[in-house]
């Protein structure tokens, strides 16, 4: 899953609604949970960024194909004790209830963390679904293009980055 900077605020105050209409944590001040909630968020995208970037060093240092860049990034954010992939949601997840148990803007977590972790899954399996969503929409535009080639990476992060700014990611 990738979490995108712009999709972050978003998320971060549908989670905080989440748990505050149904009385499972106690705040006084609303936007300041959201603030570490999106806090949270951030980090963990600047996180995957610096991943992403170290990889693609690595694999210019070595002289790896671009097919590489997947096992290279999984090997970096291991390094790191990192989650990305199918794990980042459950990874976030802990982060967040991390969080709401130790925040000075969190009065009072009245349910167990399976529960946090339950009413919070929601707005990121939402974001992931976007993720996957864009990522069909531009493996259909490049289907006469071969995957795994040079021009394939090169045209895919072009496709992708021209069909998010249209989107407004």
């Amino acid at each position: 899953m990738r979490l995108f900077s712009a999709k972050v605020p978003g998320i971060a105050s549908e989670m905080v609604e989440l748990l505050t209409t149904d009385g499972a944590i106690e705040c006084e001040d609303r936007s300041e949970v959201v603030r570490d909630v999106e806090a949270v968020l951030q980090q963990y995208v600047r996180d995957e960024q610096e991943v992403s970037d170290k990889a693609r060093d690595l694999l210019a240092a070595r002289g790896l194909p671009h097919t590489d860049l997947g096992k290279m990034r999984r090997l970096v954010a291991d390094q790191r004790k990192l989650k990305i992939g199918d794990d980042a949601i459950d990874y976030l997840l802990d982060q967040l209830v991390e969080m709401l148990m130790h925040s000075t803007n969190v009065a009072e977590v009245f349910v167990e963390d399976w529960e946090l972790r339950k009413r919070m899954r929601d707005p990121l399996r939402k974001q992931a679904s976007e993720e996957e969503s864009l990522q069909e929409e531009v493996r259909g535009r490049l289907k006469h293009v071969e995957e795994g080639s040079a021009l394939w990476e090169i045209e895919y992060r072009r496709m992708m980055e021209d069909i998010k700014r249209r989107k407004g990611l």
